[in-house]
């Protein structure tokens, strides 16, 4: 990391389905990526700008980022002195069930504004991660309960994703399952566009259209996914990194870090850490605020 960047990536082991990250960034980039989880990521100093689907945004103090799983987005400085946030990752299956149980939504639910201005939600938010690094259990469950239901009162409603369609869309579904079931040696965009009979710019174009990313951006995203799951199973990063077709650890390395804001080994210390307190990965000046 640059200097006078820190982040910290753990989980809380009473609070299961729920990654944490609260960390300074100045000059670090998120490469496009998506999440299996939901991500609300409460500002509290300086701002941070990014790509959700088609449209820049901007993030600053009192203000929360919801992201939608599997909903392209990528992360940078909206300002020179960058931007300091806590976020937390909740699985979609904790969002659902809390949707049932206080709104009675059920289904694939979602939100519909990729920037909230609630800075009592973005005060929920920090005090899900303060009552984690204390070890209040209960406050740290019922914390992260009332701002799921906040913004989904404010901001959410059933998302029902509709199925492809059109020619284009369908070929970009199956290029999907193709790259899923050859990581490690997917092929080029002109003998994927074949097997599937159309052409390769017709194939980029439906594909971006569908997933928000071409197909080699994509793959990139899924490899580190897969990675993420391998190594929360205790893989070792290196063999981690072979296992989803990167070169090596460093290849691994780079691309994990752009998309999750941690190197892999930091990554899995911190979630095989027990207890409230993880391992911190940090380079530069003293605590966060």
């Amino acid at each position: 990391m640059a200097s006078g960047e820190r982040a910290r990536y753990w989980q809380y082991a009473e609070l299961p389905g729920v990654d944490l990250l609260h960390a300074h960034y100045i000059r670090k980039a998120f490469a496009r990526h998506t999440h299996e989880t939901f991500v609300f990521a409460a500002i509290t100093e300086g701002v941070e700008a990014f790509h959700y689907r088609d449209d820049l945004v901007h993030a600053g103090p009192g203000q929360i980022a919801l992201v939608n799983p599997d909903t392209p987005h990528t992360g940078h400085a909206g300002v020179p002195e960058g931007w300091t946030y806590r976020t937390i990752y909740p699985d979609a299956e904790i969002v659902r069930s809390i949707a049932a149980d206080t709104l009675a939504l059920r289904g694939s639910v979602g939100f519909t504004s990729p920037v909230v201005d609630d800075p009592y939600a973005a005060r929920l938010v920090v005090g899900v991660h303060r009552a984690a690094e204390e070890g209040n259990a209960l406050a740290a469950d019922s914390l992260l309960r009332l701002v799921t239901a906040r913004m989904l009162r404010s901001h959410g409603g059933i998302v029902n994703p509709l199925p492809p369609r059109s020619a284009g869309a369908r070929n970009a579904a199956r290029a999907r399952a193709l790259l899923e079931d050859r990581m490690v040696g997917p092929p080029t965009l002109e003998r994927l566009a074949a097997d599937l009979g159309t052409s390769p710019f017709a194939l980029l174009r439906a594909f971006r259209d569908v997933y928000g990313m071409p197909p080699h951006t994509w793959l990139t995203d899924a490899r580190v996914r897969r990675a993420r799951q391998l190594l929360d199973a205790g893989t070792p990063p290196a063999e981690a990194a072979a296992v989803v077709g990167f070169t090596d650890q460093s290849h691994l390395n780079r691309h994990f870090t752009r998309s999750v804001g941690v190197p892999p080994g930091a990554y899995q210390r911190a979630r095989g850490s027990a207890g409230p307190v993880a391992r911190t990965y940090k380079t530069g000046p003293p605590e966060l605020p």
